[in-house]
């Protein structure tokens, strides 16, 4: 089990921040520049489910990947307000966020209903990324690897992974995600070097996996994140629903790897 890759993932999570119109518009300014990003780049961008089709439009023709921001593990039903992994799937879109710490803690899921829109992702084809975290409580209580522990067991014991499929996995502290405070790179490393041993531990041959940040990641702070050996990329949220400050913090990590 190895998270060694030439490729660097930027993830934006564009939440609940912009409107169609203005999602649109972003996508249209990332699809405006995209040629700049080296091949060592793999971008991708999660919108509102509103603005799913138009920004997927948008970015045809580029490299730039969207995803969807939550899915529902069933196909189709009377299941009022939910939108499943293969309506995302059938739309253009390549990934799905699932278990982000607001839908775990604000919207109460459950560990169970993680591995159930998992399933579902895999079962669309869709490339989920997990994301797992530790409340403030629970750091302060020593308790951060049981529970990322239990988060990823919970997640993937018993899976068929494909062969060859991706295994996005994304440590998101749930006391630095929006409150400005990051967690501290060298911290981030030792997680994500403790996460690399629970997975190898849970399958049972080897998987390709790639460890996310996420987290208060701005552009004075990324290379802090994207330096460490077990991190292969950031999972960004309000930075990155401008153009400006995401585009900045693109920059910055070019200018760094030059």
């Amino acid at each position: 089990m190895t998270t060694a890759t030439t490729t660097t993932y930027l993830f934006a999570n564009w939440k609940m921040y912009l409107t169609c119109q203005e999602s649109l518009e972003l996508a249209q300014q990332l699809a405006g520049v995209w040629h700049q990003l080296p091949p060592t780049i793999t971008m991708a961008v999660f919108p509102m489910a509103l603005s799913t089709t138009g920004v997927v439009t948008a970015l045809a023709g580029t490299s730039i990947g969207v995803g969807a921001q939550n899915v529902y593990w069933l196909d189709s039903g009377g299941y009022t307000g939910e939108i499943s992994a293969i309506m995302y799937q059938a739309v253009g879109c390549r990934y799905a966020l699932i278990g982000h710490s607001e839908r775990r803690h604000l919207f109460h899921e459950t560990n169970h209903e993680v591995r159930q829109k998992l399933e579902g992702a895999l079962a669309a084809q869709l490339t989920p990324v997990i994301c797992i975290g530790e409340t403030l409580q629970e750091r302060q209580d020593t308790e951060t690897k049981e529970v990322l522990e239990a988060q990823l067991r919970a997640a993937f014991t018993d899976v068929s992974w494909p062969h060859n499929k991706e295994l996005f996995i994304a440590y998101e502290p749930v006391w630095a995600v929006g409150t400005g405070e990051a967690c501290d790179a060298n911290e981030a490393e030792r997680i994500a070097a403790f996460i690399e041993q629970c997975v190898a531990g849970i399958f049972n041959h080897a998987v390709p996996l790639r460890i996310l940040y996420g987290g208060s990641v701005r552009a004075e702070n990324i290379n802090q994140f994207l330096e460490q050996p077990h991190l292969n990329g950031v999972l960004v949220g309000a930075a990155s629903a401008k153009f400006e400050s995401w585009f900045e913090l693109v920059k910055q990590f070019m200018a760094f790897t030059v």
